[in-house]
């Protein structure tokens, strides 16, 4: 099984947008102030912070963007806000707008894994696939950014409301 670093790249840049918001939304309360606009992010910022290539994030927060899980502000001052709240994108929602396939099966789904028929673990890795993307469907950046943010080690638990479900059955059916 194989996650690129497309899906890890991506799932990276949104947890720095998602880490930027946090910190403009604490930085307003600390303040005592309204909520702010918050300021959006150049790709330059995260290719530099999370050493990834421009070219690269230029071409993932396309994709990003046409998902709708983030938007452009164009201009000075321009760069990329997140689309929504940061604890309504889950990481399997940001993988899956990359095209970034997760797939433990050897033939991607097809079924036809050995002599053009199915293998006989198929079944063991498809249900693996299904608890990746469970598990990826049920971890929200809100999740990560309190990983990030506390002092103390979190550990990120999938939610297991409806929601992540459905969520989670959407892009299995993608992916497998």
């Amino acid at each position: 099984m194989k996650l690129t670093t497309k899906g890890r790249f991506a799932v990276t840049a949104m947890l720095d947008l998602a880490l930027h918001e946090a910190l403009a939304n604490s930085e307003s309360k600390i303040a005592g102030s309204e909520l702010n606009e918050i300021k959006p992010v150049t790709l330059a910022g995260i290719s530099e912070r999370q050493s990834i290539s421009l070219s690269y994030l230029e071409q993932l927060f396309s994709r990003l963007r046409r998902q709708g899980l983030v938007n452009s502000v164009r201009g000075p001052g321009g760069g990329y806000k997140l689309a929504k709240n940061y604890a309504d994108i889950s990481v399997a929602e940001i993988i899956n707008a990359v095209d970034e396939q997760i797939d433990a099966t050897h033939c991607g789904g097809q079924e036809n894994c050995k002599d053009e028929g199915r293998c006989m673990t198929h079944d063991l890795w498809s249900t693996l696939n299904t608890k990746i993307l469970d598990y990826l469907a049920g971890v929200s950046l809100a999740d990560m950014v309190a990983s990030q943010t506390s002092d103390k080690k979190v550990t990120i638990m999938p939610r297991t409301n409806s929601a992540c479900s459905q969520k989670g059955s959407a892009i299995e059916a993608a992916v497998v």
